[in-house]
């Protein structure tokens, strides 16, 4: 099977591409260009893969949540490039993609959502599946839901930014903390290529982003303070 995966709903700006049983990889703390990077280095994992559009069976986008910006820029591209070949797409969690990053299989994901908060879920993996322990959802790292049992691993951003307040919630539960693993195109195609060989995907016109935070811009007040969505 032939895929293409992408996220860009962090800093880093990441790109997976399989053919067959090899896998084209492109990962680049991106800032604020991946508007301008990302078309470019599409082109050119299909160029050294020697792969067109159309020899793809399906595209996959990280959906969010996270950068507002970010996660419209990839649910735009998906659209686009699913609409003009005609492919199926999938829409992969980024808090999903950050427990199979991990390579733990009990995953309390967060990640960063700037203004004092977080997005977070907890996942748990049983005979090589994904079971949502706690939704997605935004809170405040002080007050992010409980979870049963031990041997949890932290993922994400989240645990870097609010470290004490996370740790503080979980306390003995945690077997580790993971704060650099992100959200990667290599993650989203593993988790998308079951949905699509099933049959599964999405139509283009139904890419859409996860927000969770349904706010879309900041305060003039806000902005002056450097704060980002």
């Amino acid at each position: 099977m032939n895929l293409l995966a992408f996220d860009t709903s962090t800093e880093y700006c990441s790109l997976a591409l399989q053919k067959g049983d090899e896998v084209y990889a492109f990962d680049i703390n991106a800032g604020q260009t991946h508007s301008q990077i990302i078309l470019p280095q599409i082109q050119a994992l299909l160029g050294e893969a020697k792969l067109s559009l159309s020899d793809l069976q399906g595209i996959a986008f990280g959906a969010g949540p996270g950068s507002f910006t970010g996660v419209r820029i990839a649910a735009g591209i998906a659209q686009g490039l699913g609409f003009g070949a005609n492919l199926p797409v999938v829409d992969i969690c980024t808090l999903l993609a950050l427990a199979e990053s991990s390579g733990a299989s009990k995953v309390i994901a967060c990640l960063d959502a700037r203004m004092g908060e977080v997005y977070h879920a907890a996942y748990e993996k049983t005979q090589n599946t994904w079971q949502t322990i706690l939704a997605p959802g935004l809170y405040k790292p002080a007050e992010v839901p409980s979870v049963s049992g031990e041997g949890w691993v932290g993922a994400g951003s989240g645990w870097q930014a609010y470290t004490e307040q996370l740790s503080l919630v979980y306390a003995t539960q945690l077997q580790g903390v993971q704060p650099e693993v992100l959200p990667t195109a290599s993650a989203i195609l593993a988790l998308a290529t079951p949905i699509i060989a099933s049959g599964h995907a999405k139509s283009a016109a139904e890419a859409m982003p996860i927000y969770i935070r349904n706010r879309v811009a900041l305060k003039t007040v806000e902005r002056e303070q450097g704060l980002k969505l």
